[in-house]
């Protein structure tokens, strides 16, 4: 359904994105992830059509809707996109009903059809009782269920959403992702959903694209990324917790393994004591904190960060030493440079 070729966006001297290619199946939720200022923001824009790429297309099924080496592209309200901003974005003069209406009055609906999609999509996101308020009457969460009833009334194929649910509160972010993947399934469309929150992403998306410095580092399923990571940054940035990487050198020697590369350790794992084992690191217990049934203990020492999740915790106090011990073997190698090795 979307097809991205050779897709760059540059700011004067700064490259936001460098020359990604991807392919997005009809009805997939692909979530786009990475840190912040990693391009992911600007490539929802370009398909969006709020940004011309520099270089490289964009097409929407078998329609190219950007070219950057021509430097066009079809104007957003020609896309059959839908886009729900960060911020909402809605008509403060408008009632909730009058704001879901606006695009379909837009795209000349007649009045009895806009009223009775209105009210489908209103059923449909659970707010129909809202209808006569203003924005500034209903809360936060209910007013992002208005932007993506109004995104989804004149039924778009694709369905674009600029980190939706970071104004909300954890309790109703983990509400609201259920609230979009029933949405997701009941129009049947194609979604991309931009996140820096990696939790978001792996419980949300059929597929993953994980951004580094403009790049995609790894595409694929959230199971692929977690269980058999491409580079070292996604080794690190997905999971929960993420993975361990240690530089092998004196305090970690590894057959067959050059000095330099880094030997990646899942925190399920690995071990802990408050007592000393043979080739265990001792490190300063920094934290434990509750997860399913289970504890996941944090131990630092100077650039060198720690996570197990182990079924019982030592008593320990902050600062107090703690003994890591590994595996025989690392779950994966990669060099300094983080490609993967093995």
């Amino acid at each position: 359904m979307i097809r991205i070729q050779s897709l760059s966006k540059r700011f004067a001297s700064f490259e936001a994105v460098r020359s990604v290619s991807l392919e997005v199946p009809k009805g997939a939720f692909l979530v786009l992830v990475g840190p912040s200022g990693c391009g992911k923001s600007t490539m929802l824009r370009m398909l969006a059509g709020l940004e011309t790429p520099t270089a490289g297309t964009i097409a929407f099924g078998d329609e190219v809707v950007s070219d950057g080496d021509a430097g066009w592209g079809v104007e957003p309200s020609k896309r059959n996109a839908g886009l729900v901003f960060q911020s909402y974005a809605l008509w403060p003069h408008m009632t909730v009903a009058g704001n879901v209406d606006w695009p379909l009055k837009v795209a000349g609906l007649a009045k009895a059809e806009r009223q009775a999609r209105v009210t489908e999509v209103l059923k449909l996101l659970g707010i129909e009782a809202l209808g006569a308020r203003y924005p500034n009457e209903i809360s936060g969460g209910q007013q992002q269920r208005v932007a993506i009833a109004r995104m989804i009334a004149p039924r778009p194929g694709i369905l674009l959403f600029d980190e939706p649910l970071s104004n909300l509160d954890a309790k109703l972010r983990v509400e609201m992702r259920t609230e979009l993947l029933r949405v997701h399934r009941a129009t049947g469309a194609t979604s991309v959903y931009v996140t820096h929150d990696q939790v978001e992403a792996m419980t949300m998306a059929s597929h993953v694209a994980v951004l580094n410095n403009g790049e995609i580092e790894q595409f694929g399923s959230p199971h692929d990324l977690v269980r058999d990571p491409a580079t070292a940054f996604v080794a690190t940035f997905v999971g929960t917790p993420p993975a361990n990487l240690i530089p092998v050198g004196p305090d970690l020697e590894l057959v067959g393994v050059p000095t330099g590369a880094q030997a990646m350790f899942r925190p399920e794992h690995l071990r802990v004591s408050d007592k000393p084992r043979p080739g265990a690191i001792a490190l300063e217990f920094a934290e434990a904190s509750p997860m399913a049934g289970r504890t996941m203990i944090t131990g630092t020492r100077g650039a060198t960060r720690l996570t197990a999740v182990v079924d019982e915790a030592p008593d320990l106090a902050v600062g107090d030493t703690i003994y890591f011990a590994l595996p025989s073997e690392p779950a994966a190698i990669f060099a300094a440079s983080g490609e993967r090795l093995k």
